[in-house]
């Protein structure tokens, strides 16, 4: 079984246990010093190509991902006892792609995506919703189309990692590597 395969059946499994935010998962990324930076993105598509989330590209987690194109994820779900991290390299989706996931957003998360200057410093809350009700009135009656600025990312996968909790941590680990001749996943069990 490969590791999306597996991946797709413990996601499965998280959206009957945790209903809420079953795809909610810290990112970690580095910017060109190293210095490492990590928050919780939600993953909006997977297959074999890989784990998309998108983003203001603008951003701290753009800019990083743009310059070192490589990333981490890790997924905990506490009711399944089960952990799965994600390494590998990163790339933007097409543009197709994020105009298609922004046009199935909410109008107002849409807005949203005007109205923040992402990362950026902010005076105080009320800029933010000014700059939302400029957003509201620059797009009212019509459709909002997303920012140039925001889009998705793809992390193709070299390296998944499942973790199950066992009992006096005696825990079940297996680490799947991409083996870069011949394309295939190489299983490996660890010592917890």
């Amino acid at each position: 079984m490969s590791p999306i395969e597996r991946f797709r059946e413990a996601i499965e499994r998280a959206k009957q246990a945790e209903p809420e935010y079953p795809d909610a998962a810290v990112l970690a990324t580095v910017d060109a010093t190293g210095r490492p930076s990590a928050r919780v993105v939600l993953v909006r598509g997977y297959d074999e190509r890989g784990f998309t989330f998108y983003t203001n590209h603008r951003s701290r987690k753009g800019q990083e991902l743009d310059g070192q194109k490589v990333a981490a994820l890790c997924i905990h779900w506490k009711t399944l006892r089960e952990q799965i991290r994600i390494e590998g390299s990163v790339a933007r989706v097409s543009e197709a792609e994020s105009d298609a996931y922004f046009a199935g957003r909410p109008r107002e998360s849409q807005l949203g995506a005007h109205a923040s200057l992402q990362s950026e410093l902010l005076s105080g809350r009320e800029e933010l919703e000014r700059r939302l009700e400029q957003a509201r009135a620059d797009f009212d009656g019509a459709p909002v189309p997303r920012p140039t600025h925001w889009g998705g990312y793809r992390l193709t996968p070299d390296r998944v990692e499942f973790w199950n909790e066992g009992a006096f941590r005696l825990h079940d680990r297996s680490r799947y590597e991409l083996q870069p001749e011949s394309g295939t996943w190489l299983e490996q069990r660890l010592f917890p």
